[in-house]
């Protein structure tokens, strides 16, 4: 009587933890990106402006699309604040050098900026306010009391306000990347909070290797620039070289979240497919409209590109009034996702 033999067993392959690729995609970032800012910091800062400052925008710009409504509906005051908000600070304070420059300024500089930054604080309160209207699960009855307290510190040291906004806005990508995996990819949450913890030690790394080293060498206009948006005007006491290099570290990490993570999980689809923007879906007339849109991005982004390439020192110092409205723009839509 003869017999079959059993069918051998084919081994499984070992399932891929959820998040892995993200683990290793950040864990890369993070290591490339403290090993060029701890070593090359302006070399670093100046080649991330140019590859990345343009086309980042254009991907947040891309991203924000696809995650707003096709309708303002009840949120119509919301968005109508949040666009008045945007422009009006973004204008007042590009033209606040020249106002406290003029003859006809009763300011000086820090009550100057102790002024728009109070209007900036009080704007952010009315958005969460009014988020908090609208959404009966998001508390806002803290946002007062929290806003008049940091206005008061603001009062007392003007600048200090300014620093905590150019160090903790690359932060913001952080969150609504916290924010599109809780929508998109729970599973990938634990793995990703984890990875927060990268930030403090590779922080730490710049620190033992730069608090105490000598003063960038150099002393051209571009990299004293760099150096002051830095803040080596404020932290007196502290290496501008490390300076330089935390802030290159902090803005390589926002432009890697926001041209490589964010848009494989959070558009999923090649990013000129407009059937996933919900105001294109609303008639001919607005897909033309977001595709022209789009089409206006691109073409300030190659623009940004030949601009840096002729002259890159006064780009950058344009670029960093484009930052502000990038900042003031990521506010109202975290505001919107909560």
């Amino acid at each position: 009587m003869s017999t079959v033999a059993a069918p051998m067993p084919v081994p499984s392959r070992p399932a891929v933890p959820q998040g892995a690729t993200l683990a290793g995609a950040m864990i890369g970032l993070a290591t490339l990106a403290t090993v060029l800012a701890g070593w090359i910091p302006v070399e670093f800062s100046i080649a991330t402006v140019f590859l990345f400052a343009g086309p980042h925008n254009w991907f947040e710009a891309r991203y924000i699309l696809g995650r707003l409504p096709a309708r303002a509906g009840k949120l119509f005051g919301f968005f109508a604040l949040s666009f008045a908000g945007i422009v009006g600070l973004t204008l007042s304070f590009a033209l606040l050098p020249s106002y406290l420059n003029s003859a006809a300024s009763i300011l000086d500089y820090a009550t100057g900026y102790a002024i728009w930054n109070t209007a900036f604080i009080l704007w952010i309160a009315t958005l969460v306010q009014m988020r908090g209207n609208t959404n009966p699960r998001f508390d806002a009855g803290w946002v007062w009391p929290a806003a008049f307290l940091i206005v008061a510190g603001n009062w007392l040291q003007p600048y200090a306000f300014s620093m905590a906004v150019v160090y903790l806005h690359p932060c913001m990508a952080l969150v609504i990347l916290d924010r599109e995996l809780k929508k998109s990819r729970p599973g990938w949450r634990p793995a990703y909070h984890g990875l927060l913890l990268l930030l403090p030690i590779c922080i730490a790394i710049l620190w033992f290797r730069l608090h105490d080293a000598p003063p960038l060498p150099g002393d051209d206009t571009l990299t004293s620039a760099i150096a002051m948006h830095a803040g080596d005007w404020f932290f007196s006491g502290m290496s501008n070289h490390f300076l330089v290099a935390l802030h290159t570290f902090l803005e390589m990490v926002h432009y890697g979240v926001w041209v490589l993570v964010i848009p494989l999980i959070g558009i999923r689809t090649l990013p000129w497919k407009l059937h996933t923007i919900p105001a294109a879906r609303r008639s001919a007339n607005w897909r033309r409209g977001v595709a022209l849109f789009l089409l206006i991005g691109l073409s300030i982004v190659l623009l940004l590109w030949t601009c840096f390439l002729l002259d890159y020192g006064t780009t950058r110092r344009i670029y960093f009034l484009a930052a502000l409205l990038h900042v003031l723009a990521e506010i109202p839509f975290l505001l919107r996702v909560i």
